[in-house]
């Protein structure tokens, strides 16, 4: 599973997301479509479902290495 679903499913699914985030159901959709989310929306959908920002945008918030 995507991160993007992961936090879809953790939030009870697209209308639930969107509503969360005062936004279109057809913009989460493409969310969901694509795989990837806007770097404007990572840290709320990390607040709002509490999947890590690592694992939804590991591509701007890589993982520091121990």
């Amino acid at each position: 599973m995507n991160p993007v679903q992961k936090a879809i499913d953790a939030a009870g699914g697209v209308a639930p997301l969107a509503r969360l985030c005062k936004i279109s159901y057809e913009a989460v959709r493409k969310w969901q479509a694509t795989g990837r989310l806007p770097v404007e929306r990572v840290l709320e959908i990390e607040r709002l479902t509490k999947v890590s920002r690592y694992e939804l945008r590991p591509d701007i918030y890589p993982r520091e290495a121990a």
